[in-house]
């Protein structure tokens, strides 16, 4: 009867304690201080790659606002904000991989790299400037033209991942 009694009281406490607290955990990784930041300054990034794809500037530009918008409270200013980024498409690189025995490729790598550059006016010790590059593969015997807007959009996706990690998600 004790034992049964021990273990209401627990459960009641553990409910007490369990309903009286809520515990938020927010796993988008930023670690910004809010009193202090308040806005980030995101400059298109121009493609000056050797190899041009005319919509990436402006895709990946895009996909980089959007995720600081979605991930942050940062409201996205023209010019001088808390937060500064800005850079370059430096690399559009076509690889043939995988040759066969008719000296064919049978897979193509399709590489993006991009150089940025991260200014922190709050905590410029937190500066930092960074390329980061990322690749998909697809058959040779598919023409570019066909997947080259999907393959775009998923490099995309993980290089502004790459940025956002190594800028405001202080791990």
């Amino acid at each position: 009867m004790p034992q049964k009694k021990y273990l209401s009281i627990l459960f009641l406490v553990l409910f007490a304690m369990f309903s009286a607290c809520t515990i938020s955990y927010k796993f988008n990784g930023a670690s910004i201080d809010y009193t202090k930041i308040k806005s980030i300054s995101i400059k298109d990034f121009p493609n000056q790659a050797p190899l041009v794809y005319p919509p990436l500037s402006q895709m990946f530009t895009e996909a980089l606002k959007d995720l600081y918008t979605r991930q942050t409270r940062l409201q996205i200013v023209r010019d001088n904000g808390d937060l500064d980024l800005e850079g370059e498409i430096t690399g559009y690189d076509l690889t043939p991989l995988a040759v066969q025995e008719d000296a064919l490729s049978a897979q193509t790598r399709l590489t993006i790299t991009v150089r940025f550059r991260y200014t922190n006016r709050v905590k410029p010790e937190e500066d930092t400037e960074q390329t980061v590059s990322a690749y998909r593969e697809f058959d040779s015997n598919v023409m570019l033209q066909d997947v080259q807007d999907d393959l775009c959009d998923e490099i995309i996706d993980e290089l502004v991942d790459q940025i956002y990690n190594a800028t405001v998600a202080n791990w």
